[in-house]
């Protein structure tokens, strides 16, 4: 399998890296602070093919607090609003489509 790194990386728009936390396994978004939040809002945006190489790679790196990060187009609207820019990340970004059972 290669790695995302060596992928070649294709950016048509405003994009950010997102991943799951390793504690719980929520949607977590990378901040220009090279930290995660919870919040879209923070999340930095790139726009070139090397932005998003440099940010995935330093995603990559925190495989403690973050596992299966990658790169994910976003919409920034009027007035700087950003909103995921497909499918898959508008499910995501709502968290489960499951109720989970509670442990016993």
């Amino acid at each position: 399998m290669t790695s995302p790194l060596q992928q070649k990386i294709k950016i048509t728009g405003p994009s950010v890296v997102t991943a799951n936390r390793t504690a719980d396994g929520v949607v977590i978004w990378r901040t220009g602070s090279k930290g995660w939040s919870l919040d879209l809002a923070d999340a930095a945006i790139v726009r070139t093919a090397d932005d998003a190489r440099a940010l995935l790679a330093e995603a990559i790196e925190d495989d403690l607090g973050a596992i299966g990060a990658y790169i994910a187009p976003v919409e920034v609207r009027d007035g700087g609003k950003v909103l995921p820019g497909n499918l898959r990340e508008r499910i995501r970004v709502k968290g489960l489509t499951i109720e989970m059972p509670v442990p016993a």
